[in-house]
């Protein structure tokens, strides 16, 4: 549920905003929220709004799946197998603080520009914290889940799916919520930096032409549209995986 009470800061900042900017007290270049709404409708009228929005959300999404897949399916190994986890686990944690946007280089060179280019970077960016929030959820079950599946002789795949990913569902998700927007900012600088596609990419190219509206337009937009992913990842969360849970137990 969205509480419209929260909304109650963010329009007082708003209105604030425009009355400052309507008796002179900013400077221009800060615009004001009524230009920066028409720009976005204007932007959105000539198609180049929803253009660049399906383009990020395209690359977001599928390096989110990416990320997801395998970070889900590595901490369940890392946290399943002591083995694994002391033969795998220091060159995660040698990984892990990497920052993505440093492989844009190496990424360009193997992908070239374009689409596998975003979504290779941002999987390596998402797959770290599932992995990590997977793995920890899994070491942290309960000994009784491991002992009940191993008495019933289930293979690995039957304790991960009817034990330990109901168990475990809630807490990686959680992780993929926090990847869902490390995913969004993560495609949008690749954008500005080098891929010219999606909202980054008309963020420069509007700053280019001066179009200071559209600018803090876009980056408006972009703040809704990743409050929307949350509130997309929070509906699944409470609509599918609470029931999948509590049908595993």
């Amino acid at each position: 549920m969205v509480s419209w009470r929260g909304l109650l800061i963010p329009a007082l900042l708003l209105a604030g905003w425009e009355v400052a900017g309507r008796t002179g007290a900013i400077p221009d270049a800060l615009s004001q929220p009524s230009l920066m709404i028409q720009a976005i409708g204007t932007s959105a009228l000539d198609g180049s709004l929803p253009l660049a929005t399906l383009q990020t959300l395209q690359t977001t999404l599928l390096g989110l799946l990416l990320a997801a897949a395998l970070g889900i399916a590595i901490g369940l190994l890392l946290g399943i197998s002591p083995f694994l986890n002391g033969v795998i686990g220091p060159s995660v944690e040698a990984f892990r603080p990497v920052p993505a946007i440093a492989l844009v280089p190496l990424a360009l060179l193997i992908f070239g520009f374009g689409l596998s280019l975003e979504i290779s970077i941002i999987a390596f960016a998402c797959v770290w914290p599932i992995i990590i929030v997977t793995m920890s959820a899994v070491q942290g079950l309960d000994e009784r889940f491991t002992q009940i599946a191993r008495g019933l002789e289930f293979s690995l795949f039957q304790r991960i799916v009817k034990f330990i990913l109901p168990a475990t569902i809630g807490r990686i998700w959680v992780g993929i919520r926090v990847a869902t927007g490390i995913a969004l900012i993560v495609a949008v600088t690749v954008e500005i930096v080098i891929n010219p596609r999606g909202l980054g990419y008309a963020m420069i190219y509007a700053q280019q032409m001066l179009q200071v509206d559209l600018v803090y337009g876009y980056v408006v937009w972009t703040g809704l549209l990743g409050w929307l992913l949350n509130l997309l990842i929070q509906s699944i969360d409470r609509n599918w995986l609470s029931r999948y849970a509590m049908e595993g137990r």
